[in-house]
């Protein structure tokens, strides 16, 4: 039975991902801050660890991740100040990933968004540029980690109903991109028992092709 951990385990699309992967027969342990969310996180089946990432040092990391065969990053600070975006969606997520290297979890799946990147073009008086420049930052730093890494790019969320069917862009990639929580849930435990995503960034929005398809495409 492979062991998983999500991190930023009370979030929407965390709370699908742990009931798949509990069906899918992975042990799961999800990571959140606050112990008031503990009920929430039980009821999906998930073994809870309560644990504020953003405090914790790499060696701390390790601890809570030994004995895990992959890691879910699935955290963000939700907007407010462009300090503690960096603090959450660049230092911590990279405390994390040096954190499973250390544990020997070696399979690290990191919940991006779609267009990350150093090019991502947000100017810097944007709101957004905080969280663009730190998920492009936190990005390099998987790919150039000897993880077996995959990272998810899908498009702006929504609570739509997960349809099991996606879209990777082939050409054109204006729009919004619309996305729903469900379905990103579904690419990443799709990507987690798939290795040949294994070094792939897989960008996606709500369609009409099955995950399975989407991804052999990828592959």
């Amino acid at each position: 039975m492979s062991r998983t951990a999500i991190i930023g385990g009370h979030g929407k699309v965390a709370l699908i991902l742990s009931q798949l992967l509990k069906t899918g027969g992975h042990d799961v342990t999800s990571i959140f801050r606050n112990p008031d969310h503990t009920q929430d996180v039980e009821d999906t089946g998930a073994s809870p660890s309560v644990a504020d990432v953003e405090q914790l040092s790499v060696a701390q990391l390790a601890d809570l991740l030994e004995g895990h065969d992959a890691v879910v990053w699935s955290a963000g600070a939700g907007g407010g100040s462009p300090e503690r975006t960096y603090a959450v969606d660049r230092d911590a997520a990279t405390r994390a990933m040096d954190a499973a290297v250390m544990a020997g979890a070696k399979r690290f799946v990191m919940v991006s968004y779609f267009g990350a990147g150093q090019d991502h073009g947000i100017p810097e008086d944007d709101p957004f540029h905080a969280y663009a420049q730190a998920k492009a930052d936190a990005d390099d730093h998987l790919r150039a980690s000897s993880l077996d890494w995959t990272i998810v790019g899908p498009g702006a969320l929504t609570d739509d109903e997960g349809t099991g069917t996606i879209e990777v862009p082939t050409g054109d990639r204006e729009g919004d991109h619309k996305t729903s929580r469900a379905n990103v849930a579904l690419v990443i435990a799709a990507v987690l028992d798939d290795p040949s995503t294994i070094g792939k960034t897989i960008e996606f929005s709500d369609g009409s092709t099955l995950i399975a398809d989407a991804l052999e495409v990828q592959a």
